[in-house]
């Protein structure tokens, strides 16, 4: 089934994502590397085999080798999955950029067979905290203003509930941080750019930004948030989603108020009243 199209605007330019991405250097790409790592710890903790898995990424030569069988699509804003086909699907290191994060959950569990696993992984909200925030000081003390140039990222408790709203049962959601060390922002912005993970919201600045305002977050960056060895530390949160499409033989949350026993005598302690 397709869905509708949304009649909201778009944050993010797909278009200018699908040219980065292709400017994309494969030595660059440690973070879908370090997604990969855990998937792979999250499935070995599963006592299940799944056999027909499919996988959502946009860069394919990073995942062909680690479930040969999968069916491996681009993250399109309607992503190619066959509904009810799929007894795990993957979401990895895509959903940041989506304009209807929703929406790529929804279709993903409709293409899972009941009682199918969602594993999702994607870029978090303390993602790259330390640029935004040297940015923003140095475009603020240049030009008195501030211009759209890290994406927003959701929070864990935010990513969290959509797996609710996209529908999957026992909904679970986790985080992994990572940090890397740059000489400087520069050696930073190119690493970024050879991830192809750049600005491209929407609202993006569209004529080059003045070196002064770089150099100014350059000073900012460095007296704010250097290493003793004088190194730039840069923040990627990754966040795991895991989730399940619903099915009878799936545990239930009890009824409230059917409980056989008072926690007080669970516990083996004694029950007293609060305090006012």
């Amino acid at each position: 089934m397709k869905l509708p199209a949304s009649t909201a605007p778009s944050l993010f330019d797909r278009s200018a994502l699908t040219l980065r991405r292709a400017r994309a250097q494969d030595e660059a790409l440690f973070l879908h590397r370090a997604a990969v790592d855990e998937v792979q710890d999250r499935l070995s903790m599963v006592n299940r085999t799944f056999t027909a898995p499919a996988i959502v990424t946009p860069f394919h030569q990073i995942w062909q080798s680690v479930l040969p069988d999968a069916n491996i699509i681009p993250d399109d804003e309607t992503l190619a999955l066959t509904p009810g086909t799929h007894d795990l699907v993957i979401h990895a290191m895509a959903l940041h950029w989506a304009n209807d994060p929703v929406g790529q959950l929804i279709q993903c569990n409709r293409a899972l067979r009941p009682d199918g696993l969602m594993l999702v992984v994607c870029l978090g909200g303390e993602t790259l905290h330390q640029l935004r925030a040297a940015l923003g000081q140095a475009e603020i003390a240049v030009t008195g203003g501030l211009s759209p140039r890290i994406a927003p990222m959701a929070e864990l408790r935010d990513l969290g509930s959509l797996l609710q709203r996209a529908g999957l049962a026992l909904p679970v959601a986790d985080v992994a941080a990572l940090t890397a060390e740059y000489r400087d922002l520069y050696h930073l912005m190119r690493d970024l750019r050879a991830m192809g993970e750049t600005n491209v919201l929407s609202d993006r600045l569209r004529r080059p930004t003045k070196r002064q305002i770089f150099d100014q977050a350059q000073k900012a960056y460095s007296e704010h948030f250097a290493t003793p060895e004088d190194r730039l530390p840069a923040t990627f949160e990754l966040i795991c989603l895991t989730g399940w499409s619903p099915d009878e033989s799936q545990p239930k949350p009890l009824r409230p108020g059917s409980a056989q026993m008072r926690l007080a005598e669970a516990l083996n302690t004694d029950e007293g009243n609060l305090p006012d």
